[in-house]
C-alpha cells in the first residue's frame, strides 16, 4: 500500500510542513449524531464495550461485538453541558459504578449484557510464557491530553474506555476507538484520578460523536475501529483543549514505529485504578493492515489509548498514529491478551472522517 503522509492535521502542525484536513477516498464516512439525553436515569452504569478473555485486555466487557451498523442515536440533550457532567459524575458517583462482570471466554456480550457469539478471527497465538514478556506498563499519573470515558447505559461499570484530546479548530475533540459505544450522560476526564473530590482538569460533557457505520472488530471493518467526539466548552467558555493540550493526529508512518501508549485499565482487572503507561516498538499484524505491539498491562478499559509518537514529557502531548482497537477489539483473544495490543493504521479514512468531525 501506499505510504501516506506523515504530516499532522490541523493549524498547529510543525513549521514547513503540510496540514491534512481530509481525504480524497470516494467514500464518505456516515457521520454517526448522538447527543447524550440529560433525562433523569435511576439505574447507574456504564455502556459495555467489548469482551475480554480471563483477565481483559482492550475493552471493558464484551470483546469483538461492536456492531457494523452505527448505533441508533440518542435524544438531543441541549441542555447537556460540561456544568451538569462535573456535577453528575460526583466523586461518589465513580466510585460506586460497579466493576465489570466476569469476562466470557470465547463470546461477547452486547450493550445490554447480553451474551453473543463471538467473531470470526485469526486463532490466538500461544501467548508467551512471562519471561520471554519484553515490558510491562508502569503505573504513572497520567497527562493531561489522556483520560476515560463515563457514561451510563444499562448494568453499572466503571469507565468503560480510554480516550486522547487531538488538536482541532475548535479545539474541543477526543479521538478513542469505534467499538467504545458511549450512553447516556456522556462525559470524558482528562487524567483521572480514582477517588480525587475534583477532578485535576475537570469533567467534559461529549456531545456528539462520529464513527463508521460499518466499523467493526472483524475482517476489513476491523481496519476502522476509531472514532472522535466533541466536548461541550467549560462553565467558564474555555475549550477542552485550551486546558489540556492536545495531541496532533497523523497518518502512522509506517509498520516500525517507536511509541509511548497511555491507558486506564479498569478496576477488575487493576485494582490501583490508575494511568499506565508503556513505551514499545511496533509491527504490522500478520496477515492485516493494522499494526501491533508487545507489552502487558493493557487490560479491559484500554480500548482507545493512544499510541504517541514524539511525546513532549513537559506538555504531555505528542503525535498519534494509532489507538488501541481493531481486531477483537484491539488484541488477542485468550490467557495473557493485556501482553499484545493492536491498532488499526492511520491512512486516508481516519483523515476524512476527522474533517468530518471538525466540520461539525
Amino acid at each position: 500500500m501506499a505510504r501516506p503522509s506523515t504530516e499532522p492535521i490541523g493549524s498547529t502542525a510543525p513549521t514547513g510542513s503540510t496540514a491534512l484536513t481530509g481525504s480524497t477516498e470516494a467514500t464518505d464516512p456516515a457521520r454517526v449524531r448522538r447527543r447524550w439525553s440529560h433525562a433523569a436515569t435511576a439505574a447507574l452504569g456504564m455502556v459495555v464495550c467489548l469482551a475480554t478473555a480471563p483477565a481483559g485486555h482492550a475493552a471493558e466487557s464484551a470483546r469483538g461485538a461492536a456492531a457494523g451498523a452505527a448505533r441508533p442515536g440518542l435524544a438531543p440533550a441541549a441542555s447537556w453541558t460540561s456544568r451538569d457532567a462535573a456535577a453528575y459524575w460526583t466523586s461518589e458517583r465513580m466510585a460506586a459504578a460497579a466493576p465489570g462482570r466476569d469476562d466470557t471466554p470465547g463470546g461477547s456480550a452486547s450493550a445490554s449484557g447480553t451474551a453473543a457469539a463471538a467473531p470470526a478471527a485469526e486463532p490466538a497465538k500461544p501467548a508467551a510464557p512471562a519471561a520471554q514478556v519484553p515490558n510491562t506498563a508502569q503505573h504513572f499519573d497520567g497527562v493531561p491530553s489522556v483520560g476515560v470515558l463515563f457514561s451510563v447505559d444499562g448494568d453499572a461499570r466503571t469507565h468503560h474506555c480510554t480516550a486522547s484530546v487531538v488538536h482541532s479548530p475548535h479545539r474541543n475533540l477526543i479521538l478513542t476507538a469505534g467499538h467504545c459505544n458511549p450512553g447516556t450522560h456522556a462525559a470524558f476526564v482528562p487524567q483521572y484520578r480514582s477517588g480525587a473530590t475534583t477532578q485535576p482538569y475537570g469533567v467534559w460533557a461529549i456531545e456528539e460523536s462520529f464513527a463508521y457505520d460499518d466499523r467493526g472488530t472483524t475482517g476489513d471493518k476491523a481496519d476502522l475501529d476509531f472514532a472522535f467526539a466533541t466536548v461541550a466548552p467549560a462553565e467558564d467558555g474555555r475549550s477542552l483543549e485550551e486546558v489540556t493540550g492536545g495531541n496532533l493526529l497523523t497518518p502512522t508512518p509506517g509498520y516500525t514505529n517507536d511509541v509511548t501508549v497511555i491507558g486506564y485499565p479498569n478496576v477488575r482487572n487493576d485494582p490501583a485504578d490508575r494511568a499506565v503507561r508503556c513505551d514499545a516498538r511496533t509491527a504490522r499484524l500478520t496477515g492485516t493492515r493494522e499494526l501491533r505491539m508487545d507489552c502487558g498491562g493493557f487490560y479491559g478499559g484500554t480500548s482507545g489509548s493512544p499510541w504517541l509518537t514524539d511525546l513532549d514529557d513537559e506538555t504531555g502531548t505528542g503525535r498519534v498514529i494509532g489507538v488501541i482497537g481493531g481486531l477483537n477489539g484491539g488484541g488477542p483473544k485468550g490467557p495473557h491478551n493485556d501482553r499484545t495490543s493492536y491498532s488499526p493504521y492511520f491512512g486516508g479514512k481516519i483523515l476524512s472522517l476527522y474533517s468530518r468531525a471538525v466540520r461539525s
